[in-house]
């Protein structure tokens, strides 16, 4: 028997938490949303505030979550994040990370976790959002 497609999300996104503790960063949100889109984990570490979208896949060595970040996800994240940091009055450095945790799709366990630091960027101001 398999794991639903939402449970399997979430595992993943917990596996990704736990992994983002485990090295001392400190939890802020989690699945944080607003007007303008959904952010999976919002994490400080140091003067750095980090934004991260989880992609949870099952084992398949042609097929990276990072992928499925294309352009218009950043733009999401990129606006989300701005809400956010102004909302919350935050001064802090964003970066924006991406992890991949692959899982057994029967069994829900983690079989690997790569943390993407800084896997993409905005360039322009965010005042323009």
């Amino acid at each position: 028997m398999t794991i639903s497609n939402k449970k399997f999300g979430s595992l993943g996104e917990a596996a990704a938490a736990d992994y983002l503790k485990q090295h001392r960063y400190k939890i802020l949100e989690k699945n944080y949303k607003n007007k303008l889109g959904e952010i999976d984990i919002i994490a400080r570490a140091g003067n750095t505030v980090v934004f991260v979208e989880v992609k949870t896949r099952s084992a398949d060595p042609y097929l990276s979550g990072k992928y499925a970040v294309d352009q218009r996800k950043q733009f999401h994240i990129f606006r989300t994040a701005a809400n956010y940091l102004e909302q919350k009055q935050c001064r802090l450095q964003p970066r924006f990370d991406i992890i991949e945790v692959e899982l057994d799709r029967t069994t829900g366990k983690t079989l690997g976790i790569n943390h993407i630091k800084a896997a993409f960027s905005q360039s322009e101001s965010y005042s323009r959002f």
